[in-house]
């Protein structure tokens, strides 16, 4: 349930669409959702309020100063910027067991109360559940539901991107069925396919990594949302490709690794 910043009523997010991660393999589509907001410099409209995800409080993790860096943050929050008709929903812990399919449930009732123009989800998948082929190209993937309209179709064609391919339901057994396979992926296919059954227009964008520093890997991501979006077209100059320089990273990400070894061990 959504609920407003300071008992407001509801903002108007009639058209918008709807950016969010879903809690996967490496947490890229979290780590690619915070750059976006930070980019951006999205304002915090509200919360989006459930009982099945572990229950989190933490500091503002978009402080920019001292004023606002004692804001608090909890785990399921949305931000929006009215001018690009963009919505983000963060999501900060995993499920509660056994509760992802009510949370589902209740996020695409949401979109649907909203009546947003489309939702967008960020995701992972273990690279080492790839087969030979997805080995031999890019590592990122889409998905389109069918209500996507074909002007979105016809620019994703354009750009040249790949579709997740199928996996064969039975290997070696039967090879003619085919099914959707995304090992890693946290609630990224229920949440797709209850979509597609929903007429509910959603694009998955998914990268292959594996657990560990996944910066690099939402960076990847980001910069493969931007090439349809083009959220933005910033460019800082003096930085390295590498970290496409069009994204501002957050504050929080300092400590992302924690602190540091103190020299004193030394």
């Amino acid at each position: 349930m959504f609920v407003s910043c300071d008992g407001c009523e509801r903002p108007e997010l009639k058209g918008f669409t709807l950016l969010m991660p879903a809690v996967s393999v490496g947490n890229v589509g979290q780590l690619a959702v915070d750059l976006i907001i930070s980019t951006l410099g999205m304002n915090k409209i509200g919360y989006f309020y459930t009982d099945c995800l572990v229950p989190m409080v933490g500091s503002n993790p978009y402080a920019t100063t001292e004023d606002n860096s004692t804001e608090l943050c909890i785990n399921a929050e949305v931000y929006a910027v009215p001018s690009k008709e963009l919505v983000a929903l963060q999501i900060r812990s995993p499920f509660i067991k056994n509760k992802y399919r009510h949370f589902c449930h209740a996020l695409l009732a949401w979109v649907k109360s909203c009546t947003f123009a489309k939702v967008v989800l960020l995701s992972s998948s273990h690279a080492y559940q790839r087969n030979d082929h997805q080995l031999h190209t890019t590592s990122l993937r889409y998905l389109l539901s069918p209500a996507v309209p074909k002007t979105v179709r016809d620019l994703i064609q354009r750009l040249n991107w790949r579709e997740l391919e199928k996996v064969s339901a039975f290997p070696e057994v039967n090879e003619e069925e085919k099914v959707l396979h995304i090992p890693g992926g946290g609630i990224t296919k229920l949440l797709f396919t209850k979509s597609c059954s929903e007429g509910i227009q959603m694009v998955v964008l998914l990268k292959f990594c594996s657990e560990g520093d996944n910066i690099p890997d939402a960076f990847v991501l980001v910069d493969y949302l931007n090439e349809w979006l083009q959220v933005t077209t910033n460019q800082q100059s003096g930085s390295s490709p590498a970290t496409s320089s069009k994204w501002k990273t957050p504050s929080s990400w300092k400590l992302l690794f924690g602190s540091g070894l103190p020299p004193a061990l030394f």
